[in-house]
């Protein structure tokens, strides 16, 4: 739903900024406490909608919770922010400090457009009624091949080097 969301926006011409909730977190932490943070998220402030991603599938570091509440605070009635989570957003505070899982929520849910879906993964119903799924063409690496074909599957056709050819054929 976000991916045809955000690429939506794209489409109309708006800026998009995508993050996983992780890559988040590391972009502020690798930022540390000073100023360079504020210019992080003023960075992603230039983008017309924010996107982030995979809320609630790992667990939240408070450096991670507290980026989040940053992005949300700044974009607070300013930007539209997008987010996925296998939560509810009432649940945040199983994810993060209730303080601010409590004011990232209250941010989020002030002018809101909540979207809740339900039902079976896509991906996982096409994986295992075998949908979607294109099979890898077989390609055997045995030196039968090789001295037959003259092709070399792995790395990459073209790609291994005159030892590796004469290892693969022997003696």
């Amino acid at each position: 739903f976000l991916e045809a969301l955000g690429q939506g926006c794209v489409d109309a011409g708006h800026k998009v900024s995508w993050f996983s909730l992780e890559e988040l977190g590391g972009l502020v932490r690798r930022r540390g406490a000073d100023d360079a943070t504020g210019r992080a998220i003023k960075k992603i402030m230039r983008a017309d909608v924010i996107v982030i991603d995979d809320i609630g599938l790992l667990p939240v570091a408070t450096e991670t919770a507290e980026a989040l509440y940053r992005v949300v605070d700044a974009a607070y009635e300013r930007r539209a922010i997008a987010l996925s989570s296998n939560l509810h957003p009432a649940g945040f505070d199983e994810l993060m400090p209730k303080t601010i899982a409590n004011a990232t929520v209250d941010r989020l849910l002030h002018h809101a457009h909540l979207v809740l879906t339900t039902g079976d993964s896509i991906r996982l119903t096409q994986a295992t009624t075998g949908k979607g799924v294109t099979p890898l063409a077989h390609r055997p690496l045995r030196a039968e091949h090789l001295a037959t074909t003259g092709q070399f599957c792995w790395p990459r056709p073209g790609r291994t080097t005159v030892r590796q050819r004469a290892e693969l054929t022997g003696p």
